[in-house]
C-alpha cells in the first residue's frame, strides 16, 4: 500500500494517479492511497510530492535495525495534529533508540509536516536507509520512498536556452501530469504534441521513457525545441544517450504532410537512447506543421497543450471573451478532427485548453465537449467535471480535456 501526498491542485493529482494505477482511496485533501505491482516512481509523478510505503512493523522496531547515525523527520497528518505532536512522536523515538545506544538527528519544521524542500535538502527520500522521514496518519505509519524534485523541475523549467513567455511556459509538472493522464503506456510509446511550442512535453515524454513527436505551425517554435533538446542532453549529463540529429547521422530527416509541413529541411529526427541496459531507444522526431491538417504517423498516444489565447493580465471584456473562445475553440476542434481518422481505437487524448477567469472568480470554459463527443471521442467525466491547472489569480488557467477515440 502507498501514501501519496498530493500537490497544489488534488483533483489533478488524484486523476494522474487514478490513470495509472486503478482505483485510489483519498486519505484527505492532500493524501491518497494507491496500490501498485512495482515501486512507483516519484520522479514520474509530477502531482505528488512525496511517496510513502506503509510500515509492515512499528516505527521503533523498523528504525531499530538501522545501523549508524539515523536521520529522522517526523510529518504528522493525523487529524488534530500539530507541531507539538509530530515533535513529541520523533523525540519519543530518539529517546528510546539513544537509549538503546543509537545516535539519532531529528529534523524539525514550523508545522506538523515537513515541507518538501526540507525533506529533499536533509536527504530523507528513502535513498539511504539511515535518513529517514516517517508519515503518521492517525494510527498508521509510512516510510517516505520518493520526494519530488523541486531542484531538477526549476533547471529543465527556468534553465532551458529558448524560452518564449508570449505563447505560454508549459510547467515541466503539468507536462508529466498531461502524459500520465494517458494511462499505463508501454515504453518507448511514441506520444503526440502538435502544439509543441518550445518542447516541455517532448522533453519530459523523453525522459520518462517514450518517443516523443512534436509539430508546430511556427518554424521558430520547431528550432527552440530543438536547441533546448540538445541543452537537456547536456543536462542529464549523458542520461540521454546517443542524442544526434539524422543530418549527422547522414540521414535525410523524415516528411510526413503536405506543404510547408512536408519540407524536408524543416524536419529533425534524433535517436534517443533511454534505457541501455535494455537497448531500448526512444525517438524523437520535430516537425513544422499545422495541427488543423497535419499527417501523423504511428501514434500511440496524445498529450498537449493548445494555444491558450493572447497573454491577459486582465479579466476579459464579454467582447473580448466572445472572440477568444471562437479563436482558440476553432484551433481545438479542427485538431480533434484531423486527428481523429489517424489514430486507432482506444488511443488516449489529453489536451489542455484555456478557461478565462470572470468578475465572480469562475472560470468560464471552452463549450466544445459536445461538439468532440460528435467526433468519435469519449469524453471522460472528470472534464465534464473540469480538471484545472492554475495559480491563484492567473487569467487564463488550463482547462484539462481527457479523450479516447472509439
Amino acid at each position: 500500500m502507498y501514501l501519496a501526498v498530493l500537490g497544489r491542485e488534488p483533483e489533478l493529482s488524484n486523476a494522474e494517479l487514478e490513470a495509472l494505477f486503478g482505483k485510489i482511496k483519498p486519505f484527505s485533501s492532500n493524501l491518497s492511497l494507491f496500490n501498485s505491482q512495482t515501486t512507483p516512481d516519484i520522479n514520474r509523478l509530477g502531482g505528488s510530492l512525496k511517496l510513502a510505503k506503509k510500515l509492515s512493523e512499528k516505527p521503533l522496531d523498523f528504525l531499530s535495525k538501522t545501523e549508524g547515525k539515523i536521520t529522522l523527520g517526523i510529518s504528522d497528518y493525523s487529524k488534530n495534529a500539530s507541531k507539538k505532536s509530530a515533535s513529541s512522536e520523533a523525540m519519543k523515538l530518539k529517546k528510546i533508540l539513544t537509549r538503546h545506544d543509537k545516535s539519532v538527528r531529528v529534523v524539525m519544521g514550523d508545522s506538523a509536516v515537513l515541507p518538501t524542500a526540507t525533506s529533499l535538502h536533509n536527504g530523507l527520500s528513502g535513498k539511504n536507509p539511515k535518513k529517514c522521514e516517517l508519515i503518521k496518519v492517525e494510527n498508521d505509519w509510512f516510510r517516505v520512498i520518493g520526494i519530488q524534485d523541486i531542484d531538477a523541475y526549476s533547471r529543465r523549467d527556468q534553465g532551458r536556452p529558448k524560452r518564449d513567455a508570449k505563447v505560454g511556459m508549459l510547467p515541466p509538472k503539468l507536462a508529466q501530469i498531461l502524459i500520465n493522464l494517458c494511462g499505463p503506456l508501454p515504453e518507448g510509446s511514441t506520444i503526440l504534441d502538435p502544439f509543441c511550442g518550445t518542447g516541455v512535453l517532448l522533453q519530459e515524454a523523453l525522459l520518462m521513457g517514450y518517443s516523443a513527436y512534436g509539430t508546430d505551425m511556427s518554424e521558430r517554435m520547431i528550432e527552440y525545441s530543438k536547441r533546448n533538446l540538445g541543452w537537456l542532453q547536456k543536462l542529464e549529463n549523458g542520461r540521454l544517450e546517443g542524442f544526434r540529429s539524422a543530418a549527422a547521422r547522414g540521414e535525410a530527416p523524415a516528411a510526413h504532410g503536405d506543404g510547408p509541413a512536408g519540407r524536408g529541411p524543416k524536419n529533425d529526427h534524433f535517436q534517443v537512447s533511454t534505457n541501455k541496459r535494455a537497448r531500448r531507444e526512444s525517438t524523437f522526431l520535430l516537425s513544422v506543421g499545422d495541427a488543423t491538417n497535419f499527417q501523423w504517423k504511428n501514434i500511440d498516444a496524445v498529450a498537449c497543450e493548445s494555444y491558450l489565447g493572447k497573454p491577459m493580465s486582465n479579466t476579459p471584456s464579454e467582447i473580448i471573451l466572445k472572440e477568444q473562445k471562437q479563436e482558440c475553440g476553432n484551433i481545438v476542434l479542427g485538431f480533434l478532427k484531423n486527428l481523429a481518422p489517424q489514430i486507432k481505437k482506444d488511443t488516449p487524448v489529453v489536451i489542455a485548453i484555456p478557461a478565462w477567469l470572470r468578475e465572480n472568480g469562475s472560470y468560464s470554459r471552452l463549450e466544445i465537449l459536445d461538439q468532440i463527443s460528435d467526433m468519435r471521442y469519449n469524453v471522460n467525466n472528470k472534464s465534464r467535471e473540469g480538471l484545472f491547472y492554475y495559480r491563484e489569480g492567473q487569467i487564463v488557467a488550463r482547462d484539462i480535456i481527457i479523450l479516447r477515440k472509439v
